[in-house]
């Protein structure tokens, strides 16, 4: 198995076209990666949480997140069916909006990144889906990986930015 450089990208193959990473040659390792996402909500919508009718947003949100990582490569053209061992999603009110992060593990030959990117992004829309009766102009921003362990390429932690 020929390892792409780092100037290439792995998800295409020798002429240019998409191909799935073959990862057979890879040993298997844990995996860990946490992302999140933010859902900007206005001060109405965040006190109407609690007495939303269908439900609590949060906790619907939770569970659509962890039901999403388990069918990433479902959704992703090029992601790998990977056998979660950990999905934990949260969801917390905070200034502004709710803060969603998702961490995600495996033990495998390749990492779960895409797995906490989707969980955080499905948790994000959801929260937009309960409440977007009562505001149209809800943004979510800043769908981000925020660590990553395990694998040949290392470790990796996003450098914090400057609160907005």
């Amino acid at each position: 198995m020929q390892e792409p450089s780092k100037s290439q990208l792995s998800h295409f193959d020798s002429t240019g076209k998409a191909a799935m990473v073959d990862v057979s040659g890879k040993q298997a390792t844990r995996r860990t990666a946490t992302a999140s996402a933010f859902v900007e909500l206005s001060a109405e919508v965040l006190a109407a949480l609690p007495a939303n009718p269908k439900g609590n947003p949060l906790e619907v949100a939770r569970f659509a997140g962890i039901q999403a990582a388990k069918r990433t490569a479902d959704l992703i053209p090029m992601c790998h069916p990977l056998p979660l061992t950990h999905v934990d999603v949260t969801a917390e009110v905070v200034a502004g909006g709710v803060r969603i992060a998702a961490t995600t593990a495996t033990v495998g030959p390749t990492g779960v990144e895409m797995e906490a990117l989707t969980a955080a992004a499905v948790a994000a829309l959801t929260v937009y889906d309960m409440t977007k009766a009562l505001d149209k102009g809800i943004v979510i921003r800043d769908v981000q990986l925020e660590t990553k362990s395990g694998g040949k390429s290392g470790d990796f932690t996003r450098e914090s930015l400057p609160a907005r």
